[in-house]
């Protein structure tokens, strides 16, 4: 996949949906996991797509339309990767990118003591083995 999308400089990878994916102008486009490619299609061809020998859904549930895991028996020539490759990336520019999730800090009292850096000299004490409830009783 790395060397498809190699002539572009916009490709991020990173995982999600429990694969490795490949992240065109910000957008989820394709991505791999074991032997699977995922492709992001138009959503108005769902029904199409749906279909085709060798393709399933992301989502049968129908929440993630225009996402659809190849099998490998649907990518095994030249041609058929292609298609793939080509269709996701064709897809592309008019995929709407998810926003980001920020990273938030919780305002805590806990989060607000932060303990002292390491460069104390005392040695660190071993916290004390937290019992569940259930076991209270058996001391």
């Amino acid at each position: 996949m790395r060397g498809a999308l190699a002539h572009r400089s916009d490709v991020d990878e990173r995982t999600m949906f429990g694969c490795y994916c490949f992240f065109v102008d910000g957008k989820l486009c394709i991505g791999i996991k074991g032997e699977e490619l995922l492709v992001r299609l138009p959503p108005d061809r769902h029904g199409e797509l749906q279909e085709m020998q060798n393709t399933r859904e992301l989502s049968p549930g129908g929440g993630m339309k225009g996402y659809f895991w190849v099998e490998p028996n649907g990518y095994t020539t030249r041609a058929q990767w292609a298609y793939w490759v080509e269709e996701a990336l064709a897809y592309n520019p008019l995929a709407k990118a998810s926003p980001r999730k920020k990273k938030t800090t919780k305002n805590t009292p806990a989060a607000a003591k932060k303990a002292p850096s390491s460069t104390s000299t005392q040695p660190k004490k071993k916290a004390a083995a937290k019992k569940h409830s259930i076991f209270e009783a058996d001391d």
